[in-house]
This record gives structure tokens, sequence and C-alpha cells, in this order.
């Protein structure tokens, strides 16, 4: 069981740094996102041309909003949590064997059931 627990301690401390990059990454662009959001809202041109006029006018919004949409595609929202994914399937698997984990794949062994 020792091994097992410091297997899964092991992969799940593994996957930190990139899950922090990718959380980074994320805020990075959501930010940008919101900022150009809020500067294209606030632009009083924005109601008197066409959408495609407006976009065009404001391309820190448009890059920004085509990037966050992009990252999403390309399945960013599984990156950011995927460590919180392999623990809960691996609570799943353990709970059978009377066993769970936490979040940083420490394992937890709970108590036998007592039957009478």
């Amino acid at each position: 069981m020792n091994s097992l627990s410091l297997r899964l301690t092991e992969y799940v401390s593994c996957l930190q740094p990139a899950t922090g990059r990718w959380r980074m990454i994320l805020i990075v662009v959501s930010v940008c996102t919101a900022t150009g959001a809020w500067n294209w809202l606030i632009d009083p041109d924005t109601q008197k041309v066409s959408f495609f006029s407006s976009l065009w006018n404001h391309p820190f919004f448009t890059i920004s909003c085509v990037t966050l949409i992009g990252l999403f595609f390309a399945g960013i929202h599984k990156r950011v949590v995927a460590p919180s994914i392999i623990a809960a399937r691996c609570r799943t698997v353990l709970a059978e064997y009377n066993m769970s984990c936490d979040d940083t794949g420490k394992l937890i062994l709970k108590p036998r059931p007592h039957i009478q």
C-alpha cells in the first residue's frame, strides 16, 4: 500500500507545475479579455458601427477573446483541473477497498465496517 500512496503522491505532485502554468495562462488571458471587453463596451463608437467593424476597431479584445476560445477548444479547462480529476477517479477506485486519498494523493485508510 505504501508504494501506491507514494506513486500517487508523486504523480499528482508532478502535475502541479504544469497545472500552475496553465492556470496562470488562463488567468492572464481571462483578465485581458475582460479588460478588452470593458474598453469595447464603454467605447461610444461601438453602438454606431456594425458588429464586425466594432471588433475590427478593438483588436486587443478580439485577439484575446479568440485566444480564450481557442484555449478552451484545446482543453485548457481539463489541464487546469487535472490533479483533481485524477484524485477523484482514484477515490472512486479506492472506495471499494475502504480507502480514499486527498487532493495531494496521500492515501487515507478508513476503518473497517463492523458487520453484526
